[in-house]
This record gives structure tokens, sequence and C-alpha cells, in this order.
């Protein structure tokens, strides 16, 4: 049954993202203060990673419903997995409406993916599940970060964008590193970087303090993930 509805879950995700307009952030006048491009946002190519992650959710979903159907240890990630997935089917929706509501589940939806992650973590199972659950964790934590600078900078007036996009940058950072301390995926890290990569890439011609920063915390997150990929 569990098997089954992962199944279900992982389609309705990546239909979700599929039958869309497709999302490439919160509409500039959904806030009290219409915002303008933050330095803490990837660039539009980095989020073609949705399509890596939904194609390692099917196949992770399908290996599991053939190979793990009862499987104590597949069954633990399932459920919180699952959540993740549905609010994941309908959140494209959810953001063109309210952006206050969408960041809020997109934080659920990691909290899904990293308790998923941390019961598969004590399987065997690295490429059919600890990867995919790694990469969704992964860009979900950075996406978070993203999800909360636009609102806090949309919300208050006091917040500029830069000043925002310090807050999401330090925050994902330090969110990043205490995840792969306590669950050592490299695709989790791997994710992370990626993301970064992509805000890199928007600020190549903007503020260069941010842009240094970014840079170095990039190569932080990517020693650390090498780090990981050892001990794996």
């Amino acid at each position: 049954m569990k098997a089954v509805a992962i199944v279900c879950g992982a389609l309705a995700f990546a239909a979700g993202s599929v039958m869309s307009s497709g999302f490439g952030g919160y509409a500039p006048d959904a806030f009290a203060n219409p915002i303008t491009p933050l330095p803490f946002a990837p660039a539009g190519y980095a989020f073609s990673i949705w399509g890596v992650i939904f194609i390692a959710l099917i196949l992770n979903a399908f290996y599991g419903l053939i190979k793990r159907d009862t499987n104590a240890e597949w069954d633990a990630t399932r459920w919180p997995l699952f959540v993740t997935q549905v609010i994941g089917a309908a959140w494209i929706g959810i953001a063109q409406v309210s952006p206050m509501i969408a960041t809020v589940l997109i934080w659920v939806m990691l909290a899904g993916a990293l308790l998923a992650l941390r019961s598969a973590m004590k399987t065997r199972d690295v490429w059919w599940l600890q990867v995919p659950l790694g990469l969704l964790a992964g860009w979900l934590t950075a996406a978070c970060w993203v999800a909360t600078t636009t609102t806090l900078v949309g919300s208050f007036a006091a917040i500029s964008p830069v000043v925002g996009s310090w807050i999401g940058l330090v925050g994902a950072l330090v969110t990043a590193l205490a995840l792969l301390r306590a669950l050592p995926q490299p695709a989790l890290g791997a994710a992370v970087v990626w993301a970064l990569i992509g805000v890199i890439v928007t600020d190549l011609s903007g503020p260069m303090a941010f842009l240094v920063a970014t840079i170095l915390g990039t190569a932080v997150v990517a020693i650390m993930t090498l780090a990981t990929l050892r001990r794996a």
C-alpha cells in the first residue's frame, strides 16, 4: 500500500510541474512591497534540476514497488516522502496565489524529505533510495531559503533586497552544512552546490561582496560534500 502511494505521489509531483506554466519565482506584485530581483536567487537554468529529481523519484518509486514493496526500512521513508510529494504536486499553483502559504509549505516539504532521508541513510540502497531523496532534500534546502528571503523582503519594507539576500545566504549555508553533518549524503550537498552556482551566475554583475561570499560559501559546501563522498 505504501509503495503504491509513493508511485502515485511521484507521478503526481512530476505532473504538477509539467501541467503548470512553470515557476520562475514569486510574482513581484504579490507582496505588500513589490520586490525587485534579489541577489540570492538562482539563475533560471538551475531550476532544470527538477527534471533530474522527478526522474530519480519516479525510478525510486517503481523500484521500491517491484523490489522493496514490503521492506520495513523502505516503508520508514514512505509516509514522510508522500507528504512532500502531495504538497509538491500542488505547490506551484499555491505559490501563484499565496506566496506566504507557499513559503510555509515548502518548509513542510523539506521536513518530509529530511525525515525520509534520515530513514534512508539506515539502508544499503544508495542509488535507488538515498540519492533521489538526497537530491530532493538538497534542492529544497536552497529553495526554502530563497522563498523565505523573497517573502521577508516583500513583506517588510525595512528589509532591503541586499540585506534579505545576506540573511538567505547565511541561512542556506548554515542549514546545508548542518544537514551534511547530520545526514552525510553527497547528493544533498551536490544539489545545494548546484543551487549556489546558480546564485553565482545571477550575481556575476551584481554586488561584489555578495558574489565573493557566495563563491566562498559554495566552496565550503563543495568541500564538505566531497568529504561525505569519501565516507559513502
